[in-house]
């Protein structure tokens, strides 16, 4: 490890990021903000390299082997699926440090994916902000607070949580054999709440409403505090944090409401067949399921009231030909008859 930076409080490390896309260059600047030098960055695209001189102003653009030489800390932020062999490139190479600290920020794994690297004496850690990046300034500010998960063997993982803390975090620690499960939830949370306020948007903008964005928004955001709120009383009171986030849920289901339920599917179906919209009625139906299996669950429904929601939900969608088949017949109907003197038709 390089000792060009002796210049450094006490504490402080010289830090090596390894991918500068919009986590690495945003996290290796949190950490420069609080005394750590970065000495040295790898990037390769464009964009990375751009980040490096807005964000890591000054801080030398290496290969990666280089970085990893010249570091304490060594700061993976590539994609998950590079993430393996690159950690195991570098341990065909020497390049691992006996002591250096190898940090991914992976949501998928843990640390088993850098036992290359620990087998060199490396001390491992995984740490997964819970968040979305844009790779600008503006994610500095938005650190404080968020939620890291912590990944480490017992007796390194308080070096984890004190870098977390530094960046402004909240530790969380999840276990090795979690990580899988954590990171399917955060992505079933934010990844599919993105894609349902497409389908939202796009059935609202079909409906003529003009800025179906700023028509969703504080109904969801209330949703969404109410639901994230309740979540957290009810895992503090023992009752659940998935039952605590359901108090939350209003709308026809929660009241069991069957007919509008009905009136919403004819709707839907109907956007879908005359639209790029045939995913919205689908998921619909599933999350309808999920919410009435839920409720019942939860005796904020009856068991008939339940029984009757699920006979709608499952009840099998129109097939858009047969609608299209149905129209050529009423219009053939419809349509005057030339060898009735009597059939003069109608406007």
């Amino acid at each position: 490890m390089s000792a060009a930076d002796g210049g450094r409080r006490p504490g402080r490390l010289g830090v090596g990021v390894v991918g500068a896309g919009r986590v690495g260059a945003v996290l290796g600047s949190a950490l420069r903000a609080v005394g750590h030098a970065v000495v040295g960055a790898s990037g390769v695209s464009d964009a990375s390299r751009d980040r490096i001189e807005t964000l890591l102003a000054g801080v030398p653009v290496l290969e990666v082997p280089q970085v990893v030489e010249r570091a304490e800390l060594v700061l993976l932020a590539v994609p998950d699926d590079a993430l393996p062999a690159l950690v195991r490139g570098l341990a065909d190479t020497g390049a691992w440090q006996p002591g250096q600290i190898v940090v991914h920020t992976s949501g998928r794994y843990g640390t088993a994916v850098l036992d290359p690297a620990r087998a060199a004496g490396a001390i491992p850690l995984a740490l997964h902000p819970a968040m979305t990046f844009t790779g600008t300034s503006l994610d500095l500010a938005r650190l404080e607070g968020t939620t890291f998960a912590v990944t480490a063997p017992g007796p390194v993982l308080p070096i984890g949580q004190a870098l977390v803390v530094e960046l402004g975090g909240e530790p969380v620690v999840v276990a090795e054999e979690s990580r899988g499960l954590y990171h399917a939830a955060l992505a079933h949370g934010a990844n599919h709440l993105v894609v349902l306020v497409a389908q939202a948007a796009q059935a609202l903008e079909a409906a003529g409403v003009d800025q179906p964005g700023r028509a969703l928004a504080p109904l969801l955001a209330a949703a969404l505090d109410g639901a994230t709120r309740g979540a957290d009383a009810g895992a503090e009171s023992g009752t659940g944090a998935g039952a605590g986030a359901l108090l939350g849920l209003t709308g026809p289901v929660a009241r069991g409401d069957v007919g509008t339920v009905r009136e919403h599917l004819a709707a839907l179906d109907a956007l879908a067949a005359t639209s790029d919209a045939a995913d919205v009625p689908p998921s619909y139906r599933a999350l309808s399921r999920a919410a009435t299996h839920r409720a019942l669950a939860g005796g904020r429904l009856g068991e008939r009231a339940a029984r009757d929601l699920l006979d709608a939900l499952d009840a099998p969608a129109p097939d858009p030909q047969d609608r299209h088949d149905q129209q050529d017949r009423h219009d053939q109907q419809d349509r005057p008859d030339p060898q009735d003197p009597h059939d003069e038709g109608r406007a």
